[in-house]
């Protein structure tokens, strides 16, 4: 396995990844859509998950391939970013057909990026202009850190981010990952330098620092993230006010069912790369879809090899998503690269 030539989920033919932001709320949209409809799954292991459209996705409902999925910050005013996004597509004349009836399948997941340092005293809800205008932004090369729904994302200790990773396996199937790392846990060892996914890390692509050699990590849960929020809200944040969300995806040709297991077997790589993972604070999600561009024969036990390549992508993308990311003005937390620099 080798990362694909974008190291990024658009390393699968087709598929396109667009963000918008605003810098005074802190706060943005990212939007994965492809050249056609696509098969997709969910799995949800966090606590306190916000989505929109997912049970669409289940194996036993009718729905066969959706337009794009969304990953928005925003919390639950994030999801009106689906909506922006079915209007784009709308206009394009995109959607599942019924009659003239053009209906847009969207479906999308939410961080919580309230308590930030953003100005959230908004007037109108902005995330559906934020979904619109992500979606119109869509391509095949894309930036990755404090970016769209990365934009106001945080970690316990640092800025979180958006990241993505690739892999093309010795067959020729493309693997990706696509997340917006927001978590409850911490993505770095103690001593903030060293990334819990560095044993998975390719060509330096976060650092090329190596694993941490210390020893009975893990005992110590200290979050930077909770103290600035109690300093805000004069409270916890409780419930609902950290996730990891995630779009994995591969072009072999996998049924609704497989992409479900594919989006199960991709939690491992959030449990890899953050620590604490899927607690009760946590939405944590993964999406995984299928372009079907590749035939996967029975007998040969692709999706073993495409779940393992989906857990690994998905671990450097979140190492990369908070190596990449960039300080700005108003900001709560430092970024890796100011802690590192």
């Amino acid at each position: 396995m080798t990362p694909g030539p974008r190291n990024q989920i658009t390393d699968i033919a087709g598929l396109r990844v667009g963000h918008a932001a605003d810098a005074a709320l802190k706060s943005g949209t990212t939007v994965l859509t492809a050249d056609a409809p696509f098969t997709a799954s969910v799995h949800v292991m966090g606590g306190g998950p916000g989505t929109r459209e997912t049970d669409l996705l289940a194996p036993d409902k009718s729905v066969a391939r959706v337009d794009a999925l969304v990953l928005s910050g925003g919390s639950a005013f994030g999801l009106d970013a689906c909506g922006g996004v079915m209007e784009a597509l709308r206009a394009e004349g995109r959607g599942y057909r019924i009659g003239p009836a053009v209906i847009p399948l969207v479906p999308g997941a939410i961080v919580f990026d309230l308590l930030n340092g953003g100005d959230k005293a908004w007037a109108a809800n902005p995330y559906a202009a934020l979904g619109h205008a992500a979606c119109r932004d869509a391509r095949p090369d894309f930036a990755m850190g404090s970016v769209g729904g990365g934009t106001g994302a945080l970690t316990a200790r640092m800025k979180g981010g958006l990241g993505s990773a690739s892999l093309v396996l010795d067959d020729g199937v493309t693997v990706g990952a696509l997340v917006v790392s927001n978590p409850m846990g911490a993505v770095t060892t103690p001593g903030d330098r060293h990334f819990w996914a560095a044993p998975f890390e390719i060509d330096g692509e976060f650092g090329g620092l190596g694993p941490d050699p210390a020893s009975g990590l893990g005992r110590r849960l200290d979050s930077l993230k909770t103290r600035a929020f109690l300093q805000q809200a004069g409270q916890a944040p409780g419930e609902r006010a950290n996730t990891t969300i995630a779009i994995v995806g591969t072009d072999a040709a996998l049924t609704k069912a497989e992409c479900q297991r594919l989006a199960i077997a991709a939690h491992d790589g959030i449990g890899r790369a953050t620590l604490p993972a899927h607690a009760p604070g946590d939405g944590d999600l993964v999406f995984a879809l299928s372009t079907g561009a590749r035939p996967v024969t029975p007998e040969s036990r692709a999706l073993d090899t495409i779940c393992h390549a989906a857990a690994l992508c998905l671990s450097r993308a979140i190492a990369r998503a908070v190596y990449l990311a960039r300080p700005a003005p108003g900001d709560l937390l430092p970024c890796w690269a100011e802690l590192n620099g």
